[in-house]
Formats: C-alpha cells, structure tokens, sequence
C-alpha cells in the first residue's frame, strides 16, 4: 500500500477535507426556525448581555476549542505556512470530536508575528471554551503561550510542548518501574533543543529527576553555563556546569535518552555507552533519531519508545489532549496548570497497568499487550483514557482552585460514559446491576466446551478475573494451559480444565443422557459417545447440575450447536425455542426477535415469542417495554395472510397482557418514527417509540440485525437463547471476546433472576 497516494484519495474523495458542521437541534419546520434564529434567539441574546457566563448555557461555547497555527513548525515538515498546515488541523479537529466529543473550528492564521496569533485569540475568546495552539515554531510559542495564559479566561495549551511532554512522563515513570530504578538517581539527556524538548524535560523535573543529572543538547552540541551560541532565554534554564560539549560525550553512562530533533541525531555507539537497561525514547516524526532495530544490534536490554505507530511504545499525543480538555472543559477551568498535567501524566502511567480490553487488542490486528518493556503506554485507540484522564484532570483543576464549574466526580464517569456510546453505557449499568447482586449469590460456574479456542480463553479470563463467573474449560488440558501460558492469562492460572473422554463423569452423563434420548432414536452405544464429546458434555453438566450455563458454539453453524443443548437439557414446557438480539446504537437500545430458530412462525408462535422476549428483556429495560409487532403492512392496509398473520398474534397478545404497551401490525418507520406515527396512526398504542421488535419470520429477521450492523455503528449481543429448560448460551462463528464477556454478564444476570 502506498500511503501517500492513499492519503490523497482520502482527504479529496466525496466531500473535501475531513470535518464538517452539523446542526445540534431540529430544523424542519417554521416553528424550529423561529427558536433557532428569528424571532426566538433573541431571548437568549438578552440574558447572555446580562450575565456573560450564560453563554456556557445557551451556546456551544463551553464545548467548542480553537486549534491555532500559523504553520510554522508543521510536525516535521517545517515552516510550510498556514495553508498547508490546515489538513494537520483539520486532522486535530477530528481526533478532538472522535476521542472526547469536543467540537473544533481549526484556525489557521497567516500571522508570523506571535504578537498578531496573540492580538487573534484574544478576540476570539467569547467563541471558545478553550484554544490548542498548535505547530507553532520555538520560542514563539512560549511567548504566545505565557502571554495568552495571563490575558485569557479559558485554557490555553500548546500541544506540541505539554502533550508531549505529558505522554513522555508517564512512559518514563513506568519504565522506571520496569528496570527498578529511583528517579532521583537516574541521569537524563535531552535531544532538541526545541518547544516539545523544553516542555519534556521541564515535566521530568516536576516527576523528581534532579536538575544536576539532567542535559540537553541543540545542533551546537551541549546546552552548558556559559554558552553564547544559539542560546535564549528558554534554553538559559537548563545551562549545566559540565566538561560535557558533545552529545556522545553526554550519553557516557547516561539512564535516559530523550530525542525530540531530527533522524540520525543518535547513533548506535552512543547508545552502547550508556547505563543498564537503557531508556531511549526517539521521537522525531517521521523518522526518530535511531530505529529500535538499531538500537537492538548493540543493547538487548533497551528499553525503546517512538512517536511511530509501527513500533512498540508510541508516544501519541492523542492519549492527553482530548481528555485534558474535556476535563478542563467540563469543569470551566480558567486555565490549564502544572497540577492538571502532572494528574494527566499519572492517569496514563496507570492506566497501561490495567488488562488490555478486547476492542484495543482488534484495533491492532489481535495482538497481545501487557504492562512491560514493549508496553510502557495505553494505545492511542484504549477508549478508558477518556474515563482516567478527564475526571483526574477535573479533581486536579478543582482541588488547585482554577475551576468555575465544580462537578461530583463521583458522577462524572458516568456522563462520560454517554460519550463512549451507548453500549459503553448499557453494559457498564448490567456490570455494576450485577456488582451490586453478586454478593448475594454464589459464584456462577460457566461451562465452555470450545475451551481450546483463543476467543474462548480471553474471555473466560475476563470473566475470571472482574468476578463475573467461576469458567470451566472443555479440551485438551496440555493444549489448554500451553495456550493460557503463552497468553499470560493469569486468572486462568488454576482454572478447572475437564477433557470428556476421560472424565470420571462421563459414565454418569452418558446414564443421564440415554435416559432423555432412549425412545428417541438413541442407543446406549451412543450415548456414551455422545457423552464424550465436548458439545453434548457441557449441556449435560448443566442439566445434572454441576454448571450453571452453557456458552458454545464458536467452532460449529448455529443449528449444528443447538441440537446437543436440545437433547441433553431441552425446552421448556409450553415455551417456544427463539433467538433474541440485543442491538445497542449510539442513542437508543432494542430487542430482536426471533432471530435464530422459527423459519416461519403462526400467530399463536409469534404470541410466544413476543411473551417469551418482553419478559427476559424487561429487567435490563430503564423504560417500559413497548412492543411492536412489524410487518410490510400497516394496521391493516394489506389482506394478505402475511399480514393477517402479525394481526391476529396482536389480538392473541392483547387479550392475554391487556396492560401491556404493544400494537401491529406496522411497519419499522410507523414502529421507530413517532412523527410518522403521530400523523398518520394517532391510535397506536406503541407512538414510534418501540424497543421489542417482532418480526414475521426468521428471513426478515436475519436481514435487519445483519444489514443494521454492515450499514450501522451497533453493538449486537447475541442470539440469546430463550426457551430452554436451563440457562443455554448458543454463541456465533464470528463472535469476538468482547461478545462472549457481554453474554455472561447477561447469564449472571439472568441466574440471578431465575
């Protein structure tokens, strides 16, 4: 692939650039127009001209941040001006929105005198909640910066300083940790000169390295007391008295390298020079001052971080600037100070101890991370940033006196959660639902028959280790615990590993299952056969009770999977046997049923069904279950027996669950669009506002849950098995872990209720 190429369809393909505007309120009619603009924004405008802080209120201003530049030191491209440098902003805008929900208006000025950048933002300061200046050249963004934070009212930060500086600190303490060394002894050379270099090392002092062991060089060698070349008032400040003039010179038996320059600046025999387990963090973009492979052909015991994704450790700005702001934001700080970015820097630092999520690991491509030498950092895409950084951000403004805004932290992670979505959110409320229960109960045992599968392992890890349930694993047990080993799941270190063929059991279940099966086609011979596999092992664990539920199905297609949990537990007596879709959206939450089992349902099916969901759905509802039973047809607008089907299972429902809020037959737009509804069917009972949706057959079915999740952002947890006799988890071919933790989140749940 060539990137550069791709780079230019990408940024001139469909609409140019990368950002756009869109309305936050509704504009479709002459009543929205009138609130919107003329005659209604006037109220708004008199009570702003009173109290100038209600402009948080009743405009975007408290959530909206400037990204300045005037082009001047584009990432490394150099002076390229302000019209190139607008797709570097626009790409800030995009990661602002993306990561923290923060709108941006990216800003570029053709403005190389800083005090014109200053005279700019200051007159913009009624727009924004806050401004990120960015790629502006040393030491003009100092002076910009100091002079923006005395004069302004709202956060200023230069990324291109603090950010880096704030993700190379928290790199820094934790590899500290990993090579066991104190701050207060190591020696440090910095490489650079520049704004992101003065920044960095400024921040490793504020951590505890003492200024007599750290050094920083220039493109004139050592930054020492007494030096005139190339010198400013910013540089004066890391002046050393040292024989030292040379950045070779400097290294000899140096703990940490930090290079923030240009390629080549360090060379391989410098690194050979310095201390044990060396921390060399290079990160000139693109190319750093010496590639790990370099540094690996003469210290295998380096410890390496880039400002490049294709290496381990990259040190990104995007894990701080979107949540400091959003902290910052969110509180109205007055300005962003050092307590707020030393909170940052040890939210990250903690966060990479934490397990690694299974969305992270997908990101990039299944592989494995953990806390170490290649894992000293979260990456860019670890959505829990947001939900470290900005409430430690918060606390810190809050607690230095800065804020106008104060919060409850112990609510904000909460409304920072809506951020991450709503399957974020509905999940983390099962989660904590079921915290708050478990204490009650005993720990739930969960069988998994495809117990060699990876999927399978990292999730029975997870659900080991957050508590959620006690995994037993089906298989090979050498096969089992080489992969746990070569995984480091340690909360699988002492799992309980069962392989049927030789289970001290298996007699017991083959007993157990001929009696089920005997008159239906099964001979003892074959029951004991069937007793030994995997697949038919694990339903029988759970009807003899030695599990509690039953999750398979990865390894098989869904009917080959079901037929073992039929024979071996079976269905419930008066029950109809349904698969049910949880589809979580960015705003709201429905059920979909039946989606796995009944081709083409009757009216007294469809009864069952829709009984059979409402009833598992509605204590994982905050509202009341509103069922809509769907159709091509619309209360009666069609005769044909299709519809006349969906009709009568109404009927059916009604009379059995009359305080029930359920109607059909109707179309999805009359069942999701109350204004649809409103005008054209004023007597349905369920006004646009459905979340149970019953489909007429399983082919419709299938369509919608399949096309919603290609042409959608949805999270779909499922088929959940209804109807069986004990709690019968059939999983798909393509489910990820994430999928499989969800599902036994909701079997807690659902044993719970039970």
């Amino acid at each position: 692939m060539n990137i550069y190429k791709e780079s230019l369809e990408y940024h001139s393909s469909g609409r140019k650039g990368k950002i756009e505007v869109i309305p936050s309120k509704s504009v479709s009619s002459q009543y929205d127009l009138d609130l919107a603009y003329s005659l209604g924004v006037a109220e708004p405008c008199r009570r702003i001209f009173e109290d100038e802080d209600l402009s948080y209120e009743y405009t975007s201003k408290g959530n909206l941040v400037a990204v300045v530049s005037n082009g001047t030191a584009v990432l490394g491209l150099g002076n390229i001006g302000p019209y190139a440098a607008k797709p570097v902003m626009e790409g800030k805008a995009i990661l602002f929105k993306k990561f923290a929900d923060i709108d941006v208006f990216d800003i570029e000025l053709n403005a190389p005198n800083p005090q014109d950048v200053i005279d700019v933002c200051v007159m913009l300061e009624p727009t924004f909640g806050g401004i990120n200046l960015e790629d502006i050249k040393a030491p003009e963004c100092f002076i910009i910066e100091n002079e923006l934070k005395k004069r302004l009212k709202i956060p200023v930060f230069h990324d291109d300083q603090h950010g880096t500086a704030i993700i190379c600190g928290a790199a820094f303490i934790n590899a500290l940790e990993i090579v066991n060394k104190k701050i207060e002894n190591v020696r440090c050379v910095f490489v650079g000169g520049g704004a992101a270099c003065i920044s960095s090392a400024r921040m490793f002092l504020q951590l505890g390295v003492r200024p007599d062991h750290l050094w920083m060089t220039d493109l004139d060698g050592v930054i020492y007391a007494g030096r005139e070349v190339g010198m400013n008032s910013y540089k004066n400040d890391f002046a050393r008295v040292t024989p030292h003039r040379t950045l070779a010179e400097a290294l000899v038996g140096a703990d940490v390298v930090v290079g923030l320059s240009a390629k080549g600046a360090i060379g391989s025999e410098m690194i050979r020079a310095m201390a044990r387990d060396p921390i060399i963090f290079a990160m000139a973009n693109p190319d750093p001052e010496i590639l790990p492979e370099e540094v690996l052909k003469v210290r295998s015991d380096a410890i390496m971080a880039t400002g490049r994704s294709d290496y381990p450790n990259q040190v990104n700005n995007v894990l701080c600037f979107p949540f400091l702001f959003r902290g910052a934001l969110d509180v109205r700080a007055t300005t962003i100070n050092e307590e707020m970015k030393l909170a940052a820097v040890h939210a990250i630092a903690e966060l990479a101890k934490q397990g690694i999520p299974e969305n992270v690991l997908r990101a990039y491509g299944g592989q494995q991370f953990h806390f170490g030498r290649d894992y000293l950092i979260p990456k860019p895409f670890d959505q829990r940033a947001l939900l470290w950084v900005a409430p430690a951000v918060a606390r810190a403004a809050m607690e230095t006196g800065v804020s106008r805004k104060p919060i409850d932290l112990k609510e904000y992670p909460e409304q920072l959660e809506k951020i991450l979505g709503s399957s974020y959110t509905f999940m983390r409320t099962l989660k904590r639902r079921f915290e708050g229960q478990k204490k009650l109960t005993r720990s739930y045992r969960f069988v998994f028959p495809e117990g060699e599968n990876l999927s399978i392992l990292k999730a029975a890890h997870i659900i080991s280790e957050e508590g959620i349930g006690e995994p037993i694993l089906l298989g090979d047990e050498k096969i089992i615990r080489d992969k746990i080993k070569e995984l480091e799941l340690s909360h699988l270190k002492n799992v309980h590993i069962i392989q049927p063929s030789i289970s001290e059991k298996r007699e017991v279940y083959s007993d157990l299952f001929f009696k089920k099966r005997a008159r239906k086609g099964i001979s003892l011979v074959q029951a004991r056969q069937c007793a030994q596999m995997r697949h038919y092992y694990g339903p029988l664990m759970v009807e003899s009770g030695d599990a509690d539920a039953v999750f398979y199905g990865v390894s098989q297609s869904y009917p080959d999977a079901i037929r073992p949990a039929i024979h071996s537990i079976g269905i419930c007596p008066g029950s109809k046997l349904l698969g049910v879709y949880l589809m979580i959206l960015k705003n709201r939450t429905f059920w979909f049923a039946d989606t796995a089992v009944n081709i083409n349902p009757t009216a007294e099916d469809l009864l069952k069904i829709a009984t059979q969901t409402c009833e598992f759905a509605s204590p994982f509802l905050k509202e009341t279950p509103r069922i809509a039973l769907l159709s091509f047809s619309n209360f009666g607008s069609n005769q044909h027996p299709h519809s006349k089907k969906v009709r009568k299972a109404v009927e059916l429902i009604q009379a059995m669950h009359p305080d029930w809020v359920v109607d059909g037959e109707m179309q999805v737009d009359s069942a999701l669009h109350p204004e649809i509804s409103m005008n054209s069917f004023p007597f349905n009972r369920v006004p646009g506002d459905a979340n149970i949706l019953i489909f007429p057959d399983l082919q419709s079915s299938h369509i919608a849950y399949k096309l919603l999740g290609q042409m959608a952002e949805v999270e779909m947890i499922g088929p959940i098995l209804l109807g069986m006799q004990k709690p019968t988890y059939i999983l798909t071919q393509n489910s990820g872990v994430t999928e499989i933790v969800n599902m036994a989140i909701l079997a807690a749940l659902d044993i719970q209720g039970r």
